[in-house]
């Protein structure tokens, strides 16, 4: 049950709609940055190895990162709401490091993607 003071605080509001905004943007420049022509993709980046420092993989790698902002959108709004019972800056917080992940996962994503 969501508590009724939780759906009238514009502040959360505000933070889930940015949540659930940035994880339309990740999906949609994942997926239409995505080309079909291309069989393999850059997925990683490892700086310690000198060789093969770019690890290829397919597009269903790169389409995780989808997955991943979906999973982090209902885990913390769930996380804020059941904690928006004990303390309202705990259900910010919790709902800002949510806001911080897509930015990171938007980020990561584009430089994979402009790897190619």
């Amino acid at each position: 049950m969501i508590p009724r003071h939780c759906l009238h605080d514009r502040f959360i509001l505000l933070i889930g709609s940015v949540n659930t905004f940035l994880t339309l943007l990740l999906a949609l420049t994942t997926v239409f940055r995505l080309d079909t022509s291309h069989s393999s993709y850059i997925v990683q980046y490892r700086s310690d190895a000198t060789i093969n420092a770019f690890k290829s993989g397919s597009s269903s790698e790169l389409l995780s990162f989808v997955l991943f902002g979906i999973v982090v959108l209902v885990v913390h709004t769930v996380l804020s709401v059941r904690v928006y019972r004990v303390h309202r800056q705990l259900a910010v917080t919790v709902l800002g490091l949510g806001t911080l992940l897509l930015v990171l996962a938007i980020i990561v994503s584009n430089a994979l993607l402009v790897l190619r």
